[in-house]
């Protein structure tokens, strides 16, 4: 079989071929080109809507979960799961992720809505196709954890807080602080490992392609 040709044999129930076919490298290109033009990275209305669906639910299970924290860990205490390791400890934070910088709520604010601009035009100027969902993936961990937290600070005034490593004595964090460390994480190795310096010049373009 010469070389770029891929031959094809489905075979019924009793072994006998009722498709027998050879693809070429080029119909096979243009056929996976047809699966990366369905993808809904190649429009932006549909970045935006998957985008929206995927961080409302990722809000809400922070919600969810510091709700469960204010209503039980607020009244009823610290839950231990792991003796001298780790634990579920009630805190408000009126500072950023892990305590740091306290009482600057309107500085927060203004960090939110940049991170949520930021997030937006980035997703726009993502280039089509699956190659970049990794990188459209660490965006709906990044815009989840900012908007998370956002709706602490305007309801309550503060954040919740409530996972504890106390065998470190690390600073008390949630599941929105999570999300954003998991993006910044996940946006150091792919940049820095996966994607080609040529892959990354949309970043510096004045429009998407």
């Amino acid at each position: 079989m010469e070389a770029g040709v891929i031959k094809f044999i489905l075979l019924d129930r009793v072994g006998h071929a009722y498709i027998d076919r050879t693809v070429t490298k080029d119909e096979m290109e243009r056929a996976l080109a047809t699966i990366s033009d369905r993808s809904f990275m190649n429009t932006i209305g549909k970045r935006y809507g998957v985008l929206a669906v995927c961080s409302a639910l990722l809000i809400a299970l922070d919600q969810w979960a510091k709700s469960m924290a204010y209503n039980t860990l607020r009244v009823n205490g610290p839950l231990v799961l792991i003796k001298g390791v780790f634990e579920l400890l009630y805190s408000e934070n009126r500072g950023a992720a892990f305590g740091i910088l306290q009482g600057k709520q309107w500085f927060f604010f203004l960090v939110a809505a940049a991170v949520v601009i930021a997030v937006l035009v980035f997703v726009a100027k993502l280039p089509s196709g699956n190659r970049y969902l990794p990188l459209y993936i660490s965006m709906v961990l990044l815009l989840s954890g900012a908007v998370g937290n956002l709706i602490d600070r305007a309801v309550r005034g503060f954040v919740v807080d409530f996972f504890y490593f106390s065998l470190i004595d690390f600073p008390i964090f949630n599941v929105a602080d999570c999300y954003v460390v998991c993006a910044a994480g996940l946006l150091i190795l792919l940049i820095g490992f996966f994607y080609k310096e040529d892959e990354l010049s949309f970043l510096s373009s004045k429009k998407g392609e």
